[in-house]
Parts: structure tokens; sequence; C-alpha cells
């Protein structure tokens, strides 16, 4: 499997061997809920606090794009991670309902920034024809630590919930070791520039790029198909009268597939054109998440994930290689903070209107729209591929 991913430089390398430290750690999110019901948290309280943590997670990656281009990639991954430790233990111990959320939005808001950070310095590092192979490897080891960390975080949680909060914030702290010590810095601090190249401030660069404007709907789209596996299966799987632990069951699943097939396939997948197979495993994911609408038992729902997985193990790293691909150098941290940005607005989407369309509209409303919309955004991307690969050959070219 690691052949795939042979020739890449150290940074790319030790990016990997961090976030499979670091995401070890992400298991306070998954149990949140139960944590603040073991507090005494009402329903209505709980949904203030998750509501914080999703607005922190649209926060962070819009502030950690600017922060690394204006100080730095390494400097930016340092506050999150440090930022995020903190955040951890102040929700922890925060003593009231107030300060729960605020802590909450910490949390997202700093584990955020970091991933911008990680994409730019991942861009400054590896040359255009290999970046895929890097972004993929960066994705592997996070499904690798996740999946890991579900399994460890159930353990934890048995034996107190503080254990959770300990190992996260121990991991965050670990992870800033290795950049601290193992990285060197690419972006506009090493070049002892600060950022501001082009006119104007802030994403004034991204938004005055029209194609970048076209590219971000659609893979926010494509996205919001996607984050359904998460908001809307749970709820799918409960409808159905089976237990929890079958969506438990049916994560494990998803996760074998992509640890195990994302090797072999980005390695297959590398010489075709990036859009073409980006949209193919959209599709691919559209038509699985749709298939839950069909599931009656286990089975079903097996054979839906089963689907959807391969969509996104072809997908893999495909998006934040394009977005690389059209940034300016000085300019990839907020590139890849709005890509990171659209992502937290699919995956906000997807909890919000995803499950009020289940609930109100029907099941069968929502995964008509999963279908749909996935198909539709995978057509527009191939109307934009030419535009893309035209700019792309003239920035590898430069």
């Amino acid at each position: 499997m690691f052949s795939t991913f042979r020739g890449l430089p150290a940074t790319v390398r030790t990016l990997f061997a961090g976030t499979i430290i670091n995401r070890l750690g992400c298991m306070v999110t998954p149990f949140l809920v139960f944590f603040l019901a073991s507090r005494g948290v009402t329903g209505a309280q709980t949904s203030l606090i998750l509501g914080a943590l999703g607005a922190g997670g649209l926060l962070g990656p819009a502030v950690g794009g600017l922060l690394a281009d204006r100080i730095g990639r390494r400097p930016t991954m340092l506050i999150g991670l440090v930022g995020t430790a903190v955040a951890q233990g102040a929700l922890f111990l925060a003593p009231g309902v107030a300060l729960m959320a605020a802590a909450a939005l910490l949390v997202s808001a700093t584990n955020a920034m970091v991933s911008p950070a990680v994409y730019a310095l991942m861009a400054d590092s590896v040359d255009g024809p290999r970046r895929r192979q890097a972004y993929a490897l960066f994705g592997w080891g996070i499904n690798i630590g996740t999946s890991i960390a579900g399994v460890l975080g159930g353990f934890l949680a048995a034996h107190g919930y503080w254990l959770l909060f300990a190992v996260d914030a121990a991991s965050m702290l670990a992870y800033a070791l290795v950049v601290a010590t193992r990285l060197r810095e690419t972006g506009s601090a090493a070049r002892g520039g600060d950022g501001s190249e082009e006119t104007g401030a802030g994403y004034g660069i991204v938004v005055r790029d029209r194609l970048m404007l076209l590219v971000l709907p659609v893979l926010g789209v494509q996205s919001f198909v996607y984050a359904l596996t998460e908001a809307a299966l749970p709820l799918a799987i409960s409808g159905s009268g089976l237990s929890p632990t079958v969506y438990g069951t049916l994560a494990a699943v998803n996760a074998a597939l992509v640890v195990l097939l994302q090797p072999l396939v980005t390695t297959r997948l590398a010489h075709l054109p990036q859009l073409s197979v980006h949209a193919a495993g959209s599709v691919l994911v559209a038509v699985g998440v749709a298939m839950t609408g069909l599931a009656d038992g286990v089975a079903g729902f097996v054979v839906s994930v089963v689907v959807w997985s391969l969509g996104e193990v072809v997908v893999a790293g495909i998006s934040a290689t394009v977005v690389s691909h059209l940034a300016p150098p000085h300019a990839r941290g907020r590139y890849q903070g709005a890509l990171n940005w659209t992502w937290g607005v699919a995956r906000f989407t997807a909890l919000t209107v995803g499950v009020l369309l289940y609930t109100a509209a029907g099941p069968a409303v929502l995964w008509w729209t999963a279908l749909v919309a996935g198909v539709t955004a995978s057509a527009l991307s191939l109307g934009l591929a030419k535009r893309v690969t035209a700019r792309t050959r003239h920035a590898l070219a430069a």
C-alpha cells in the first residue's frame, strides 16, 4: 500500500504521521451528546452547544486560511493545535451552558484552522503532478486515525469521559510537537513576505476569481450529498427499527473500505483527468446515498454504504488538488480556507436542511434530492473541466 505514496517529500510523510496521531484523539465530538447528558444538560441546551460547535466549523477555515498566508503555515497549525487542546480543557471544566457553548465554538474553530494550513503546506512542498497522491495520503491518515479512535473512544468513555478530553488534548499537543520540531516554514514567512502581494486584503483574491467561484458551489453540493451519510443515515437506520449498533457497524465497513482500497484506487486513477474522475466518484456517492432509501434491512444498508464508500475512495484528494492548482502561490492558504469553509457550509446544511427535509417532507424527498443534486453537480463539474485544465496547465508551466 505504501508504494502508492513512495517518493513524496519528508514534509508530506511527517504530516501523514502527525495526522494519524492527531486523529487518534478526535473522540470528544462523537461522544459530546453523551457527555453533555452526563452533566445534566437538557435537549434544548444541547442543541445550543452543538450549534456553537457547527458555527466554529465555519469560522475556523476562514481564519486558518488567512493566517496561513499572513503569518505562515507552521504558526497557524501551532495556534490551531494548541488552541484546540486548551479549548478541550475549557469545555470539560466549563460550569455552565453558556461557557460550554463558548468552549465548543473554540474547539471547532481552532481545530478547523489547521487543515487550510496543512493543505497549503503540502502544495508548497509537492509539485503539481503528485499533489493528488499527497492529499490522498493525508486523507488516508485521517481515516486510519479516525477508525482507531472510534473503537478507542467507546472504551475510554466507558471508563470516564475525562479520558476522552485528556487523550484529545494530548494528541493535539503531540501533533504540535511534531509540527514544531519536524516541519519547516514554506509560506509567506519563509519568503520574508506578508502574504499580501495581491491588491486588496483577506479573501478578495478568491472572490475576484470567477472560475473559483464556479468551482466552489459545485464542490459544495457534492460535499452536501456526502455529508448526508453523517446527518441522515442514522435517522434512516432508526426509522427502520434497527439499533445504533448497526450504524457503528456501517461506519466500520466504510472505514475498512477506505483504508484498504484508497492506495490502490489512487494509483490506478492517478493519470486520468481529475475532474472526470471526481465527477464519476461523486455520482457513485450520490447513488449510494440515494440507495439508503431502498434499504429495508442491514444487508440493504451495507450495500448502500459500499457504493458511496467506493465513491469516497475515488474522489479522495481531488478537490484539494484542483483548488491548489487554481491558487496563486501566495494565496494557497486562503484558497484552501475557502474550500474548507465550503465543506463546513455543506456539512452544516446537511445537518440542518437535510434533517429537516427528512423529517418534514419525508425520506423519499431527501434521497431523491441527494441523487439529483449529486448527478447535476457532477455534470456541471465536467462542464468546467476544460477551463480548469487550461488554468492548471498554465499554473504548472509557470
